[in-house]
């Protein structure tokens, strides 16, 4: 037996996911952030745990399940499982025909009614695309507008993409959707020409404030009369009463008349809120 075989032969087994801590994990990420985790997703959330118990330098899968669950781990470790086990896709000018909406109806509709100040919640912000996107053509609206403000509040459940957003960096290739004039604008380029990184100019970033926030949360801690409210691509992980109990928390921090924006795959129907469809996946409140 060759050398190579024998060493294979001699690894350690890995030792895999039990049913009952895949069981324990599912009901208790789902009871804390509102994310569905199937049987079907057993595999994946193997995957992150395990680059997570890197951290704690615990070896066996299981036995990380034990320090959570059975050790009191859960209090000193539940934010950084989050962080492991949600998606954060996310990128510039997602979903294009949103952005078009609001600057050919609903900015001119807000500026028409004598706001002064408009304000926008970009409630699942990931690593800070989304909301960056709203500050450009916010600014370039307000520019036009002349007396009309803006401000941007973005939330995330995750602490490791609220860093990123905060920091406002983002790769050449992440970029890519912003215009050509939009990057002289608002952007700069790293001086390490090798990073091929870019970081949103002070000035826009300025207009951005950043916080943890738990859509699961019974109450959020965010200020009411809010002019838009962007919550695109996470009720896609919910069921649909955990659906309908965030759109109603959400309403209720929506001034009337206020836009409430919605991912393109992401529906309302069945559920009883108080707006009025008005656009695809664009919701105007009562």
């Amino acid at each position: 037996m060759s050398r190579q075989a024998a060493a294979v032969l001699q690894a350690p087994e890995i030792e895999q996911l039990s049913a009952r801590n895949f069981q324990r994990l599912a009901t208790f990420i789902h009871d804390y952030s509102g994310i569905k985790m199937p049987a079907n997703k057993r595999t994946m959330l193997e995957g992150r745990l395990r680059r997570r118990m890197r951290a704690t330098r615990i070896d066996d899968v299981n036995a990380y399940c034990r320090y959570l669950f059975d050790e009191n781990g859960m209090e000193a470790e539940v934010i950084h499982l989050i962080d492991a086990v949600t998606t954060n896709k996310t990128e510039f000018f997602r979903e294009p025909a949103h952005f078009d909406f609001l600057v050919a109806k609903g900015l001119p509709a807000l500026a028409a009614k004598g706001k002064t100040e408009i304000k926008i919640w970009s409630s699942a912000c990931s690593t800070g695309a989304e909301p960056y996107t709203l500050a450009m053509i916010l600014d370039e609206f307000c520019q036009k507008q002349r007396g009309t403000d803006y401000s941007i509040l973005c939330t995330d459940i995750c602490t490791e993409v609220l860093g990123q957003a905060i920091a406002g960096r983002f790769s050449e290739q992440m970029i890519e959707p912003v215009s050509m004039a939009r990057r002289q604008r608002y952007l700069m380029r790293a001086r390490d020409a090798s990073r091929n990184e870019v970081r949103i100019k002070p000035h826009l970033r300025s207009k951005l404030a950043f916080g943890r926030l738990n859509l699961m949360d019974e109450a959020y801690p965010i200020e009411t009369g809010l002019d838009i409210i962007f919550c695109r691509n996470i009720l896609i992980y919910f069921d649909k009463a955990t659906q309908a109990k965030v759109l109603s928390r959400l309403c209720n921090h929506l001034a009337p008349g206020g836009y409430l924006f919605l991912g393109h795959s992401e529906s309302i129907v069945g559920i009883d809120l108080p707006v009025v469809q008005i656009a695809n996946t664009v919701f105007q409140k009562r």
